[in-house]
Formats: structure tokens, sequence, C-alpha cells
């Protein structure tokens, strides 16, 4: 047949004009195709010519400069526009059944083309800002408009109506077309490009003029927003060359976190009645949740369309041809219904086709602008809060770091969680509602059977889910306190280990993992029933319709109703397991934002005006008004009035007035400028509790000079120090403000805590603190604080990054304190508190600190100082002397006025004093360094980075065993799943569960395809030839298969995890708790909690899941193929290119996933640190007033943590969007092939049912994949440490062959003794030969009072403890027993050591002294008594059984130090080895404890280093080393006499 454009059929008139030329319908289309070809003429140039010239030459750094007025609407008219056009084309098609009529589609498909130009063109110019050239356009939709309203007229004019869908189409063209005119028309009156003499320019937005800025979600069209094509290059580009921080860029500013914390704040803010966080997150990003659940809502809707398709398709394939109204012939052609059009099969594929493709755009778009909305959460206004926080809450325990932490890491995230589930809280009733009537309409009665059997079975699911929230709750919990547990074992592991405590704090962990693992079982059997409950409630109610329906129901049940049935069904169980989601994240974040309005209406410190230095007042104004002498507070404030007036009337200073208002720090403590910096009269103060921790306070800090507050342990001198800075609470009291008359910034004040505190940064920036870096004042801190040498020893002096690695790697903690000390030195502030700044040094560095960084740099800048001390020999120093005495001040003035008021307290300090005043010189003080904290420094960065440096080459060897510029080798190791690791997790499961999982696994899918295939099968077969009973009875026992082995499968996923969970975590509990102490040396804390915590989560409730949602996905989508291949083995020819395009899909995202999910943990945890550290130094920025600094730096981290973040998810939905797109590729491949085939009805039904699956689980087979992928890590992690070699417990000798009481006596007797760190390292003790009788009280002192004997004590005492700490020659010999004979658990249970840095575990303080339970309260109490800690034990609620918090926060330092030796006293060992553990005490207390020491252990053998001298003077004998060999030994007095006594001038110089 011929074809032609006004159509072959003979006899008609398609070419006549009789009745005009308008009334010709071929002319009228003919007609419409102008404006069509007029666009393609005009455009085509410009956009292959014109345009590629000037874009090889313009480079255009992002897709869209901007968007022209009406942008989104002009695309959204533009794609209905398109779907009208193939509307038109498929009417154009059906209508034209006999003759080539070509005028009915090809002005429609030309239409559509032009319209796809015309949304190119339109792109093209605005990238390249150029509106001129949209007049092409503006005269296209007018020429279209007025071709398109001349064809309706002519419709109208001859009665065609809206019953006809080519009258339908028509007119929506017409009004498409008008609403694009008048689209341009604004873009005209906006811009004035034409028609107006001065066109108005606009520039790009402000972040597309940063080039930094890379996530252009917000920026690009409407099509590259829906299908994430921007995303492309960054994708692609990840498969050559690994996606890096600087690749992804910044945030536009609407997104930033500032933006959003200000928002969410003054939500917050708004509601002065108690807030809520539901209103503020409602009143801040209510639009974005509504946008979102109204995508959600299309979506829903348009899932519908697939069930009605296929029965569309199914029901008509068997017709041939339809059936034309010859009375609707007009124009000569045919016009035909809506519903005609739809009874072509042809037509359904394509609908249905494009309703997925639109589906899955907007449920993408719905994930999307809710995980925008989720992120947008996190962070901000807890900090904001943290940096308020009162101490109180932090020193009585109502808020420990820990929680903090959780609110930042669980408690925001689980809130962010909800916010992505949140629009099915509404969008599940339409879909319930929905899926009933469908049902009903296709099957009846029967219908409402199998919706009961759901909705009966919904209250079940609901049950399941609100147990799952219990159990993970109670989880969490466990997990938390197994967590709290393992980190104080790995904290105190060298206490744990000394006194052989590693097994019974390991069964403290154990004992809280199996409540754990109880807990996780139980949540393994909820999840189970829940899976089981979504895959068998589908099951249950097909089986209960159609068992009903082929009872009741007279009319067979067909295929098509059948499998739209079926796919019906599947929609219906949708919603309801979103339920048991839903409901279980809704009450995590009921919970958490339970959690987040109690912190954030939390207890803050007072009004902080005053710290963010806003007000200001000038010099002359201080100076004018300065006081003199000590006047009454009633004068000085009557003074203050008449200043203030003055103020008004002679300088118009308003601000000065609010000054006097921000001067207080809290209603009693003001800080005051004058002859008194500092004045509190009557003061009360506590911590929260209603008892007074500080009472009766009257001091005064006098300016310009050092105060010195004294006093015995847990007197109130730190509290005293943080009631000054505002930290405390204040009951009552009184105060007097002063003018200023300094020239610094108004009351800035330096403050060094006595626990140190240290940024994770370089050494400089820890010391500079934000402050402008002076070299010339920088170096005379650096000396002053003696840190010269320690900063030699690091890898890149002082750019060397600490924080967590000098926390942990240095056995002493005077090289914290001093960084501390010395960066509360360099700020030029008029106030500096020093709490307790001696505590950690020797005396040498003491001195040294003393004379060149207070009494010379600090003083010669006439500085305030304030130092917190119990070294008495200082107090001559002092120009201001506090003694505190249990919370209340003793005595105040000078040291002359106490001596002659208070004789007493006089002659008791004068007793203490033990030294004169006399300056060492500097070649004795630069070498007063502690050469064990240096010699540890050394060997635990030097052996970290040696170590990196081993784990780097062998990287590096792997990579380069091919070509170095092979980027597909090194991609495909990165996009590489970790087999051995699968099989390493699965191992750990046990033989059992795998093989169990797999052949469950498979054949449940396999019964599943029989119950469906038995179903096409029943529907399509002649109902005479077969029994009902047989094939009812055959389908319910399928169904029944299916239900149960969807439990088996279910429970042995679940408890595989389970299982495999178990065993890895005690096998790394047990490796790392024996583990020698060299591995903790040489690891970072952080790197082991990070195996038992981010991990051990991971493997524990991330990777089951993860593991079954994947076999389930593959399996279904593998199934799914393999049906519809057989139904229509032509899908096997498309199936090669759709697998090759699936195949570069999941390629390209696997890699870029891991990529960007690396990122997203890798940018979380320094915000996540950055929190922690905050929280830890709360009181060290509060003084400094750096609060708006660490808010900046962390604002910064949160827009980094949510620029990986939002890539990621970007990258989530390009896969997805892709994976959907091509799932509806193989629906409508499947569909077409179906319908040229000669396949049954039914099987057609099957083939279209399951293709509809791979469209919802094609892309859960790439995530779930990339998923696995990245958990797979954690198995990996975690298995790393498991080729940890253990300590050698064993020894030759048995422990029934050692003695009960050994060591009887104490005799310790060391031959030739060679010591070295390691194999690769020097000796550090070179043939040191020694003999201690039994009973003897040994004080080794160590060279210039902190060297080499400190190494007889850790290297040779402690290999006591660590034989494989040490490589070794020859032997120690206590008692007569080699020691290395000894199995280890013995030999440490008998001995006795005190450290110097003290060690509480959270508990009772019971447990801390016997956590074996085998000392009687008796003799605890002796010990108690011992220790001077009786009395404050007995005031303690509980007593012995009062609670430690954790790290012991609750004592002070000196308290906890106490414990300490009380610890060591219940053991009552033979021997007791005291390290320095005295340093943290005052001086009476120190005194006290070496008498007590001296009589307790009269017959024992006491082994003691001390900073001390005049502590060791009675000692038996005194051991004096240097360089790893013993320099001087023998007894104090004789060592004294000789004239060149290294120990003789150490007495001498502390005298």
């Amino acid at each position: 047949m011929a074809l032609s454009f006004c159509g072959s059929d003979r006899g008609s008139n398609a070419y006549s004009v009789d009745k005009g030329v308008l009334d010709n319908g071929c002319f009228v289309d003919a007609l419409n195709l102008v404006p069509h070809v007029f666009l393609l003429f005009i455009t085509f140039p410009i956009l292959f010519i014109g345009w590629g010239s000037q874009s090889s030459k313009v480079q255009i750094h992002h897709n869209t400069w901007l968007h022209f007025p009406g942008h989104n609407l002009r695309w959204i008219l533009t794609f209905t526009l398109l779907f009208v056009h193939v509307c038109e084309i498929a009417e154009g098609i059906v209508s034209n059944t006999w003759s080539n009529h070509l005028h009915l589609f090809l002005p429609a498909l030309m239409g559509f083309i032009a319209a796809t130009t015309s949304v190119v063109y339109y792109h093209n110019i605005e990238t390249a800002n150029f509106p001129k050239l949209l007049l092409a356009l503006f005269i296209y939709w007018i020429l279209a408009f007025i071709t398109k309203m001349i064809k309706l007229w002519k419709f109208a004019e001859a009665s065609l109506g809206v019953q006809y869908l080519r009258f339908c189409i028509t007119a929506l063209l017409v009004v498409l077309y008008g609403l694009l005119m008048a689209v341009e028309i604004n873009v005209i009156r906006v811009r004035k490009y034409v028609f107006f003499a001065n066109p108005q320019r606009v520039k790009p937005p402000e972040d597309l003029q940063d080039l930094g800025v890379r996530f252009l979600q917000p920026f690009v069209n409407l099509l590259s927003k829906a299908t994430y094509w921007w995303m492309n290059p960054l994708i692609i580009g990840a498969h050559k060359r690994p996606i890096e921080l600087k690749k992804i860029g910044k945030l536009p500013i609407a997104m930033r976190a500032l933006t959003n914390y200000i928002r969410l704040k003054d939500s917050y803010e708004e509601q002065r009645k108690s807030p809520s966080i539901w209103k503020s997150m409602y009143r801040a990003f209510g639009g974005p949740i509504l946008l979102s659940s109204t995508f959600r809502y299309m979506a829903d809707l348009l899932g519908f369309a697939g069930p009605l398709c296929i029965s569309g398709i199914v029901e008509h394939l068997t017709i041939q041809g339809y059936k034309q109204l010859t009375a609707n012939m007009t124009f000569g052609v045919f016009f035909m219904s809506s519903t005609e059009l739809l009874q072509n099969t042809s037509v359904l594929a394509v609908l249905l086709f494009l309703a997925l493709v639109l589906q899955r755009t907007f449920l993408q778009a719905s994930y999307y602008v809710t995980i925008e909305t989720g992120i947008n959460l996190r962070g901000a206004m807890i900090y904001n809060k943290i940096l308020r926080l009162s101490t109180s809450n932090m020193s009585m325990g109502e808020m420990t770091l820990g929680q903090i932490n959780n609110l930042v890491a669980i408690e925001t995230n689980q809130l962010m969680w909800f916010l992505f589930l949140c629009p099915n809280l509404w969008a599940m009733p339409v879909q319930i509602i929905m899926g009933v009537i469908l049902l009903y309409y296709l099957l009846g009665d029967s219908a409402l059977i199998g919706a009961g059997v759901i909705l009966l079975l919904a209250p079940v699911q609901y049950l399941i889910a609100t147990k799952l929230a219990d159990t993970q709750k109670s989880t969490l919990d466990y997990s938390t306190d197994r967590l709290k547990k393992t980190t104080e074992i790995l904290k105190g592991i060298k206490l744990l280990k000394l006194y052989a405590w590693e097994n019974i704090f390991c069964d403290r962990v154990e004992e809280t993992r199996g409540k754990e693992l109880t807990s996780l079982k139980t949540f393994a059997l909820y999840t189970s029933m829940s899976i089981f409950m979504n895959a068998a409630i589908p099951i249950a109610a097909v089986l209960a319709t159609f068992v009903t329906h082929a009872y009741i129901e007279e009319v067979r049940l067909s295929p098509a109703k059948a499998f739209a049935s079926l796919a019906l069904f599947h929609i219906l169980v949708t919603p309801l397991f979103l339920l048991s989601t839903v409901v279980r994240f809704a009450v995590k974040a009921l919970v958490s934002v339970q959690k987040l309005s109690e912190f954030l209406q939390s207890d803050e410190i007072g009004d902080d005006s005053w710290r963010n230095g806003e007000m200001y007042m000038s010099l002359e104004i201080g100076k004018k008004f300065k006081y003199h002498g000590d006047v009454s507070p009633h004068t000085r404030i009557c003074t203050l009035n008449l200043v203030r007036a003055k103020m008004k009337r002679s300088y118009h200073v308003h601000s000065a007035l609010c000054w006097f208002v921000s001067i207080i720090l809290n209603p009693v403590v003001f800080v005051c400028i004058g002859e008194w910096v500092i004045q509190v009269n009557d003061g009360f103060f506590t911590w929260g509790s209603n008892l007074s921790t500080l009472t009766d306070i009257n001091i005064r800090i006098p300016t310009g000079q050092l105060t010195m507050i004294v006093g015995q342990v847990g007197c109130g001198k730190s509290s005293l120090l943080l009631a000054m800075l505002g930290e405390m609470q204040t009951i009552s009291g009184k105060s007097s403000p002063l003018l200023d008359t300094l020239g610094k910034n108004r009351y800035s004040v330096a403050y060094a805590a006595q626990k140190s505190w240290l940024l994770n940064a370089t050494v400089e920036e820890n010391i500079t603190f934000g402050s402008p870096f002076n070299k010339q004042r920088y170096k005379a801190v650096i000396d002053a604080c003696s840190l010269q040498p320690d900063i030699d020893l690091l890898p890149f002096g002082d750019q060397t990054e600490i924080g967590e690695r000098v926390r942990q790697d240095c056995a002493l903690g005077g090289q914290r304190q001093r960084i501390c000390v010395a960066r509360a030195l360099y700020q030029n502030t008029n106030i500096v508190f020093l709490d307790d700044p001696f505590s950690a040094l020797d005396i040498h560095l003491s001195d040294h600190l003393m004379q060149e960084g207070i009494l010379k740099f600090l003083q010669d800048d006439k500085r305030t100082l304030v130092l917190v001390t119990h070294k008495l020999q200082y107090l001559i120093h002092a120009d201001w002397i506090i003694a505190m005495k249990d919370g209340s001040v003793l005595r105040e003035g000078t040291l002359k006025d106490i001596q002659t008021h208070d004789v007493e307290l006089y002659e008791h300090w004068k007793t203490l004093m033990n030294r004169q005043d006399q300056e060492l010189e500097k070649e004795t003080e630069m070498e007063s360094q502690t050469t064990l904290e240096r010699k540890t420094l050394r060997r635990a960065f030097y052996s970290r980075e040696a170590k990196n440096q081993i784990d780097d080459e062998d990287e590096e060897e792997e990579v380069e065993e091919d070509d170095d510029d092979n980027m597909s080798t090194t991609t495909s190791r990165r996009s590489k799943i970790q087999w051995k690791m699968c099989c390493r997790y699965l191992s750990s499961g046990g033989f059992l569960m795998v093989f169990l999982m797999v052949s469950s696994k498979l054949a449940k899918h396999s019964v599943m395809v029989a119950i469906d295939y038995w179903l096409a099968a029943w529907t399509s077969s002649n109902p005479h030839n077969q029994s009902l009973i047989a094939q009812v009875t055959l389908f319910i026992i399928l169904c029944g298969a299916g239900i149960a082995l969807c439990l088996i499968t279910s429970l042995t996923v679940e408890f595989l995890g389970v299982a495999a969970a178990t065993n890895l975590h005690h096998n790394l509990l047990n490796k790392i708790i024996h583990a020698p102490i060299r591995f903790f040396d040489v690891t970072p804390l952080g790197q082991i909690l990070n195996r038992f915590s981010a991990d051990t989560n991971i493997i524990d409730q991330h990777i089951p899941p993860t593991l079954e949602s994947l076999t389930r996905s593959t399996l279904l989508c593998l199934s799914a193929i393999g049906v519809i291949a057989f139904v229509t083995p032509a899908f096997l020819i498309a199936l090669v290119p759709l697998a090759v395009a699936f195949y570069f899909i999941q390629k390209y995202f696997r890699v870029a996933s891991k990529d960007l999910q690396d990122l997203d943990d890798s940018t979380q945890l320094p915000l996540l640190c950055h929190f922690s550290e905050t929280a830890e130094g709360l009181t060290t920025i509060r003084a400094f007033r750096h609060e708006a600094r660490f808010k900046q730096r962390m604002l910064e981290l949160t827009d980094t943590n949510n620029t990986a973040y939002l890539f990621l998810s970007a990258a989530n939905r390009w896969l997805e969007v892709r994976t959907d797109y091509l799932g509806a590729v193989i629906v409508l491949t499947a569909a077409v092939a179906a319908i040229w085939s000669t396949s049954q009805s039914g099987l057609v039904g099957l083939g279209l049912t399951y293709a509809l699956t791979v469209t919802n689980y094609l892309n859960w087979v790439v995530r779930n994949l990339a998923d696995l992928e990245v958990q797979m890590a954690a198995v990996k992690k975690v298995n790393s440490f498991l080729s940890t070699e253990s300590e050698n417990y064993e020894g030759s000798m048995d422990v029934s062959q050692v003695p009960e009481d050994w060591p009887q006596h104490g005799e310790i007797k060391i031959h030739d003794l060679c010591v070295r760190y390691d194999t690769m390292l020097k000796p550090v003790l070179k043939h040191v030969n020694t003999h201690i009788n039994p009973g003897q009280k040994v004080k080794k002192k160590k060279k210039d009072l902190s060297k080499m004997i400190k190494k007889l004590f850790t290297s040779a005492f402690f290999f006591l403890l660590y034989p494989i700490y040490s490589q070794f020659e020859r032997k120690i010999v206590i008692d007569g027993i080699d020691i290395c004979k000894l199995p280890l658990q013995t030999l440490r249970s008998r001995l006795s050591i005190i450290l110097q840095d003290p060690v509480l575990f959270s508990g009772s303080i019971r447990l801390n002294l016997d956590p074996e339970r085998t000392c009687t309260d008796d003799r605890l109490w002796e010990a108690l008594e011992i220790a001077q800690l009786k009395n404050m034990v007995k005031a303690l609620p509980g007593g012995l059984d009062a609670v430690v918090t954790e790290g012991g926060e609750n004592f002070s330092v000196g308290q906890r130090q106490l414990f300490c030796l009380a610890r060591a006293f219940v053991r009552k060992s033979s021997i007791l080895i005291m390290d320095e553990a005295t340093a943290s005490i005052d001086m009476a207390t120190e005194n006290i404890l070496q008498k007590v020491v001296m009589t307790a252990f009269a017959d024992r053998t006491v082994v003691t280093i001390a900073h001390r001298v005049h502590t060791i003077l009675t000692a038996d004998l005194v051991i004096v080393m240097k360089r790893g060999s013993i320099m001087e030994y023998g007894k104090p007095e004789i060592l004294m006499e000789q004239e060149d006594s290294l120990f003789a001038s150490f007495v001498k110089a502390d005298m």
C-alpha cells in the first residue's frame, strides 16, 4: 500500500477543498506542521553550528549559570507537552488501521521532535545567559497555538466533542501552547531582552560564581534534577581516579549548616513557653516535607498503573483488531474514544513503561528531598548548647561525655532517619485504600477475604515492630554499657595486667556482652518474624482470595484478573512492610526527641555576654576612674553610680553602661580591674547539689601580681578557680565591681586545667590556640616550658599532630601539662589561671617553669596570675596567698601577714618547706627534662611511623605489581568485593547455618516460582479437563510450603549473623585483652575502640539484614529473568544489551559509592571528635572565650560531612533512577515480546508480573552489593586484630610448684640484665646488677630527678609483668625463683604496684579496691584509713558501695591517687612498687603517707620512684642510674657524704 500524507483510500475526498481549505482535515494537519518545521529550521543551525563553535571556546564551569523566570514551570509544561504528543501519536497510529493517513500521526511526531528541540535549545540559551535567542521560541509558541486553535475550532464546528480522544488531545495542546506562550511573555517582561530600551542584566547565583561549589542539584534543570545527570562526570570519573574531598567541593549557601542552624534556632526560640522540637522542625522544614509527601503520593498512585496495564494487556491479547465506528467518520478519518485506544495492547505496553518511569522518578525525588531535609537537622543546635552547658551537669554525672557523643552520633541520626520515612505515614493509608478498591473491582467479594487476611495480620506486624523497637533500645543500652567497660579496660590495661585482673574485667565485658547477645537474639527473632510476615502475607492473602474465588464466584478466574490481583497484593503488602519500619523509627525518634529536649533544657552557665568581648570601654575612661586604696563595698557602689553618671554626661557612651552589666561572671563573682582584679564577698557555690561545695568565700585577687592558692587534697582549690571562671552555680553572696585600667583585651583570661586537655591538632596549634603566630613570643614560651627537646623528638617537630597520640603514648603527664601551660602563657591575656601545673613535673622542670615561665615571662608582662599548687616552697614568690581548707578560705594575705597573724599555720608550712629560694643554672635546668617521657614519645611515634611505613610499603608493592599507570587495575581492586572476608564472616557463623541458609533460600524461591506458574496454568486451563479440588489442593500445598520456607530462610540468615557476631567479638576481645603492652604502645586507643564500637555494631546489626536483602533481591531478579525468558524466549535477545548496561551502571556506581562512603566516614569522625574534645575541654574553651571559633570550626566540619553525605545520597539516587529505568525497559521489552509471541495469556501475565518485580529489586542488588562491600571492611579490620600475638601466659613452672606465700621475704636479685624495647632498638638497660635485701626501702633516684632510674623501673620491674614487652638477657630472681619460669598470672598476682596516673573504674569503691571480692570490709577500711580516705568514704552515701563515675570524675585527681594507694595496700604483697604515686598529692598528705608506708610495710620491700628528693632520705638503699647503667648504689647517708656524688647534688638542689 503506497504511503500518502493525506491517505490512499479510494474514493476519498482527502484532497478536496470544495467546502473550503480549512474544512479539509489533511490541510489543517499540514498547517500544524508549519510551526514545527519553522522551529527546527531556525534552531538546528544555532545548536549544531554556532553553539558548537562557541562552546569549544568558552569554558562554562557549571551546567547552568542561571534560571530564567518560570524555569521549572517551562520544564513541567514541556514534559506534559511531550506526553500529550505521545498520546497523539498513539491515537493517530491506532486510528489509522486500514489506510496510510500519515497526517494522523506525522504532525504529532514532528511536534514531539520540535518540543524536544525546544527544551534543548532553551537549556543551551539559559546556560549561556543569552535570552535574545528566546525570540525564536516565542514565535514558535504563537504559531503552534494558532494552528492548534484552528484545528480545535474545526473539530467543534463539526460537532466533535470531548467524547472523542482526538478532540481532548487537541484541546490540551492548545492549553499547553498557550501556557508556554505566557511563560515566554513573562520572560520578556522580566528580562526585557526585546521591545525594551534597557534590558535587564542578571548575574549567575552567588553559589555558582564560587568555583568551589560542586553540589549542583539546586541549580541544574529539571531533567537533570530528576535523573541526576549532573552526577555523571563524578561517578564516571571515580572509575579512573578516587573521589577526594576537594573534588566534591562545598555546599551552596542555602544548604550550609549555618543557614539551617539559624532557621532551626529561630523556630525553636520563637516558642517561648515549653518549646517543642517537633514544632521547630515543622516550622523550619515543613515545606520540603510537604513537597516530598506530594511526590510520594504521585508515585504511589502511578504504582497502580502496573497491575491495571497487565490486566489490560493479558485480557486483550486474544482480540484480533478493534471494531471501527463508522458513525465517527469525519474529515475522512476515524475518531475513537479513549476506551478504544486503551484496548490496544501496544498502547498499554507504552503506557505501562511511561507510568513506571514517572513513578520511579517521583519516588526518587521524594527520597532525595527527605534526605536533604533530614541532614539539615544535624549538629549545630546541639553544639551551641554544649558551649553553654553547665559544668555541674558533667561533674555531678547528670550528663556524661558518652551521652553527649550519643546525642550527636545516634539521636540526631535517628531523627534524620525518621524524616526519611515520614512521608510514608500519610502515603500508606492511600495505598491501602486504593489497593482494596481495585482488588474489589477485579475479584469482587473474594478480594475482601484477602484484604481481610492482610488487615488481620497487620496488628501482628505492628506488635512485632514495637517489640523490635524495644529490643533495639535494650540492645543499644547493653552495647553502650559494654563499650563503656571495654573503654575502661583499654584505658587501664597497664594496671589490669600489673594486678593480673585482665580476666576479671574481661569477664565483666563478656557478662555484658552476653546480655547484649541475648537481646540481639531476641532482635534477630523479631527481625526474622518481620521478614517472614512480609514474605508470607502476600502468599496467605493470594491463597485465601483465589481459593475463595474458586468456590464462591460463578465466573471463572481469568489470567488477567489473577495476575493483576497478584501485583496488587504485592503493592498492598508494601505499606504494611513499611509500617513496621516506620513504627520502629518513630519510637526511636520519640525517644531521641525526648533526650534532645532534656539536653536542650538542661542547666546552662550564667549570662556570657562578657565572654564574647561584645562590650568595649575606652582606656581613657578606665584611667580616669581608677580606684586607689581599700574602700568599703558601700563606698565602691556609690562611686560606681557616680562613674555611671559622669559617663552619661561626659561621654554619652551607652555601651559602657551595658559593660557594667556584662562584667558579671555570675551573681557573686565579678572580674574587676583596679587594685583587685577579682573580689568575692560571702560567696557560697555548688556543683548542683543542695550542699555547698565552697562556703563563706571572701577573697581578693590583686591586679598584676602572683596569687597562690594552697591547701590539702580535696579542699576546693580547683573549684574556687572554676567559680571565678563562672563555671559553678552560685547560692548566695555579694560583690563589688571596679573599673578597668588595663589596655589589654577586657577581662581576657588564660587557663590551664589540672587535667591536661589537648586538641587533635599540631603542637603549634595547641599552643597558639587561635591567636596570631608571633615567632619571638612562641620561642620564649617554648623555652619557658622546656618543650624544645620534646618537640625535637617528634617526626615533624611542632607541626606533628598530637591529641589522642600524646594522651595515650606518653607514660607521664608532664609533656601534656607543659603544652597546656604553654598555651596559657602564649595568650596575650591580663589574667592567667594555672591549676596545679607542677603536679606532673619533676623538681627541675618545676623550678624552670616557675623561674622562667611564671616569675619572669608572666610578671614581665604585668599579668595577673592565680596559681593553685601543692609545692609550698614556692610560697616565698607569692604576692598574695589564699589558704583553703574543707571548702572554705582558711587565711588570706601575704606570706608576711600570715606569719604575723597565724603563726601556727606558718610554722606548719615551714616544716613542709624543704627548699630555699635559689636559682639553678640554666645548663642544669635545660638538662632536667623527663627522659622517660621523651623516650616513650620517641618510641611511640617512631614505632608507629615505622609500622605505618611498612603497611604503606606493602600496599605499594601490591599496587606496583602491574604498571604504575594502570588505572584499571587500581579500579578493579577498589571495586572488588572482599570475597575472602565474606568467607571469613560466613565461616564464623558456622558451616551448618550457611548450608541451611543457601538451601532454604534456593528452595523458597523455587517454590515461589512454582506457585505463580501453577496459578498461570490453573487460570489458563480448561476448567472441564481438571478437578477443581485437585487444582486447589496442589495450590494450597505449594503455598504452605512457601510460607514454611519463608520462616526458615528468615531465621537462618538472622541467626547466622548472631553466631558470626558472637564468635568474632569473643575472639577479638580475648586477643586484645591478652595482647602484650607493646601492642598498645604502637596502636592508638581510638583504633582499638573502633573495632569494639563501630565495627562490632556493623557486624552485629548491619551485615545480617544486608546479606538477607542481597540474597533475596538477587534471587528474585534471577528468577524473574528466568521466568520471562521461559515465557518469551525472544526476550533473551534484548537481555544482552540490558545486561551490559546494568553491568556498567553497577560497576561505576560501586566504585563511586565506596569512595563517597569512605569520605562520609572520614569526615564524620573529625566532626564527632570535635564534639567530644569540645565537651571534654569545655571549661578551657569558655575560659579563653573561644566559643565562636570552635562553633565556626564545627560548622565547617558539619558542612564537609554533609557534602559527602549529600553526594552519597545523590549517587544512590543516580543508581536507583537508572536501574529503575532499566527495569522499566525490561517490562516494556517483556510486554512487546509477549504481544508478538503466541504464548498462553496466563504465562504472559506471569512474565509481566515478574518483570514488575525486577523494577523494584534491581537497584537493591547493586545497593546491597555496595553496602556489603563497605560493611565487609569492618570484618577485615576485626580480622586484622585477630592475628595479634598474645602474651605467653604459660611458664615452665606449674602453679602448684610456687609456694602460696611467695614472695614471702621480698628479696630481689638482678643478674647482668640487658633490656631493649624491641629487637630493632638499642638496649635501655646495660648489664645491670643489683641486690635488694628483704624489707629494704629502696628509693630509686632518677638522674636529674626524671631520668634513668625510671628506666630500671619500667624495664626491669615492669619486665616482671611484661616478658614480651622487652627483649632481655640474663635473669631476675625474687626469693629464689626465676620469674621467667613463672606463669604470668601467678607472678602478677603476687606483687603490688602504684602507677603515677590514677586509674579508677566506674562502679563502686569496693570494686576498685577489691574486684576479686576476696577481702573483708575491715581490710578495705584499713586500707582506706592508711590512704587517709576513711572519713571521706564514710561520709559518702553507701560507704564502700558508693558510686564511682566514669574515670573517677566525681573525685579530685589527688583523691583518685589515694584510692590507687589504698588498692595496693589491700593486696599486702611482700613487694610494693610506687611509681611517683604522690605526684598529685599535697606535701602534708605525702609526708603522712610516707610515714604510713614506712610503718605499714616495715617488713616488706618497697621500691619508690619519686619526684621529691626529701621523701627518699629515709630509704635503706638509693640507686642512681644514667644512660641505662647504674652510676651510684648505696645508702643515702653514705652517698651524701661523697662530695662528687650525683645524689648529693640532687639533695643540695632540693634543700
